[in-house]
């Protein structure tokens, strides 16, 4: 198994708590709060944790709450690098409407981060070795500029190592402008990247297409929720469904994902066996309440559904 590193620019407390019933201008009883360390690089190290394998978790934190998130990383037994801030690590709240089986997500921005801070993960990228997977994946905070993917995909590129991003916007382009090895888009994310913002998933397979006929990716992993996603590289074009459950909460499912997806892929696997396997956790990952992650049991259990299942449309051309 390689090395798996995964970075954190902008982490959160993960703050997840029910209600009876959202009423506006209402003191609300809230049911007691669960913390838990939040971010996608962060919620993808604490997956592949969860499914009984290790990476190293590397995030910025600061203040008050981000003594408190580093305490709450501790307890889950990462290994981790924390790079501190000057500023305060920043809070979520996700809030489930019991009378509705609706949620309610409130995320808050982070703090403003300088160069001088955040440079110090750049270094650690530096210091990655040949075939280690380096994972980016989540937003980047106030102050650190879009330009910094493409600074990753070349430090990455130059030590041999692999690039799997998760990131939208400006910093998505930046990075595909360098060259990944793989990105994780969703549909109003991949449409925002081409210009296409209805993009339906028929015009998929052409988008990415481009973006792995220019080399900017080595795969292209399309997430079109519960419906599952579209993998794309230079041999395939598949159309994996996922398994059909009743979701208890998304949130976190995506990073779920991603960490099925690289662990897989650090193991060995091929594009499709490891993005099979990452369906299996994104869908477990739904199965549990507010910002949980994937369960090794669930993933187990449904990763044997979607081989069983495992008809899937592939075009040819």
């Amino acid at each position: 198994m390689n090395r798996i590193i995964t970075f954190t620019f902008n982490p959160a407390i993960d703050k997840s708590t029910t209600i009876g019933h959202l009423v506006p201008e209402k003191k609300l009883a809230c049911s007691p709060p669960v913390f838990e360390p939040g971010g996608g690089g962060v919620n993808v190290s604490r997956a592949i944790r969860n499914l009984g394998e290790h990476s190293t978790a590397v995030y910025l934190s600061g203040g008050y709450t981000g003594r408190f998130f580093s305490s709450l990383i501790e307890k889950e037994h990462l290994d981790a690098i924390n790079v501190t801030i000057s500023g305060k690590t920043r809070e979520n709240l996700v809030v489930m409407d019991v009378s509705t089986g609706q949620q309610y997500r409130f995320g808050m921005p982070g703090p403003t981060v300088s160069e001088k801070e955040w440079r110090p993960c750049l270094d650690i990228i530096g210091k990655s070795s040949v075939d280690d997977f380096i994972v980016v994946s989540g937003s980047l905070p106030p102050g650190m500029p879009a330009e910094i993917m493409g600074e990753i995909a070349a430090i990455v590129k130059k030590r041999r190592a692999r690039l799997i991003v998760d990131v939208a916007g400006k910093p998505l382009e930046y990075a595909l402008q360098e060259g990944v090895y793989l990105i994780k888009p969703n549909l109003s994310e991949l449409g925002a990247y081409i210009g296409d913002p209805g993009i339906t998933e028929t015009e998929v397979y052409q988008a990415t297409r481009q973006i792995i006929n220019r080399g900017q990716s080595a795969a292209v992993v399309v997430s079109i929720g519960a419906s599952g996603c579209i993998l794309v590289t230079k041999d395939e074009q598949v159309m994996i469904p996922a398994p059909l459950v009743k979701p208890v909460s998304t949130v976190g499912a995506g990073d779920s994902m991603l960490a099925g997806i690289v662990l897989k892929l650090s193991k060995g696997a091929g594009f499709l066996g490891a993005v099979r396997y990452g369906i299996a956790c994104g869908t477990a990952a739904t199965l549990r309440p507010g910002t949980a992650l994937c369960h090794i049991d669930d993933v187990e259990k449904l990763f044997q559904q979607v081989l069983n299942n495992a008809s899937v449309t592939m075009a040819t051309w």
